[in-house]
């Protein structure tokens, strides 16, 4: 028999082998004395019953951050294997295309044809870090083809439970995350302009000057909000499509800018089906406290008949002030 000290850690328990088999284990601070000849048995749950406390130690947060880290792996897990599944079809495909705005964060290129209207609603869920959720409906936008290269918009959206985090094309009033929740009715209004085709490495672009007024809420400011995005088609009917949104927000306290990038990469399945991933934020400059809120997204689309498609896309927040998740489900329907 014999006692083997070392050293102490409050929230540590060890398993180790001795020289002889001598098994040692530690806990709270008390050297215990065991028996060579004694047997040892497994660990098991039950042995740490204040294992929460793990979580207040770097090994802990080190755990937490990794739970956070868990629905991002899933996701990019599930977008490789689509992927597979696409580039494993052996060509290209035609894709039956509405060129919905909605289906992500970065809008189409594309303008809506004369005389033709394209009808896009959704419902969003927001998953905040703190306070309740946000839901946002029916974020209806009704794109009317004027001209070849121009299209008319106007919109309505009804948000509750807003914190700032803006994953659509519906802004949204910044107000601190303390678990407030904020009421917001608003009517978008403006155009959508094609400004080039692509030629090369020349871009498909197109300009899109819009504004929301609110119709019901806290805040009562006109906010004009202008996105120019840019796009490429590949041989393979991939588009790689890319945008910069501008907005002059306001806040509870004062009016500031808020700047969304945006990158994402669409690939078609089939002639009906199509996958995306994204990558996109919005960064606010001239808060007292500003705001940095990327996400990474994952989505897909569906045209179940010529002029109805069906969308769903998911994200994650990669930072603090970002939302844990969102979903997004959608419907088009032409006109």
């Amino acid at each position: 028999m014999g006692n083997i000290s070392g050293w102490r850690n409050r929230h540590s328990r060890q398993s180790a082998w001795l020289a002889g088999g001598t098994a040692v284990t530690r806990r709270d601070s008390q050297v215990l004395s065991v028996d060579r000849e004694t047997a040892v048995r497994p660990v098991v749950a039950a042995d740490f019953p204040d294992m929460h406390h793990h979580r207040d130690t770097p090994a802990g947060y080190r755990w937490a951050a990794g739970l956070h880290l868990r629905p991002i792996l899933r996701g990019v897990a599930a977008l490789a294997v689509w992927f597979v599944a696409a580039v494993s079809l052996g060509q290209a495909v035609e894709p039956k295309e509405l060129h919905t705005d909605r289906d992500a964060f970065t809008p189409s290129t594309f303008t809506i044809r004369p005389g033709r209207a394209l009808n896009e609603m959704s419902h969003v869920y927001i998953e905040n870090r703190e306070g309740k959720p946000t839901n946002n409906y029916p974020e209806y936008l009704c794109r009317i083809g004027a001209t070849d290269r121009l299209e008319w918009r106007l919109g309505v959206n009804y948000s509750v439970g807003s914190q700032g985090n803006v994953v659509t094309s519906v802004e949204a009033g910044e107000l601190p995350i303390d678990g407030g929740t904020l009421y917001e009715s608003n009517f978008l209004y403006g155009f959508k302009l094609a400004t080039s085709e692509q030629n090369g490495l020349i871009p498909q672009s197109c300009f899109i000057m819009e504004a929301t007024t609110p119709m019901y809420g806290q805040e009562f400011g006109t906010e004009p909000v202008a996105t120019v995005a840019f796009g490429w088609e590949f041989p393979a009917k991939w588009r790689v499509d890319t945008a910069v949104r501008y907005a002059y927000a306001e806040s509870d306290i004062v009016w500031f800018s808020r700047w969304g990038p945006s990158v994402v990469l669409r690939l078609p399945v089939t002639e009906r089906w199509e996958i995306h991933a994204e990558y996109f934020g919005t960064f606010t400059q001239g808060l007292l406290d500003d705001v940095n809120r990327p996400f990474f997204s994952p989505g897909t689309h569906f045209v179940i008949r010529e002029n109805v498609e069906l969308g769903l896309r998911v994200g994650w927040g990669l930072t603090e002030d970002a939302a844990n998740f969102f979903s997004d489900a959608g419907l088009a329907i032409r006109y």
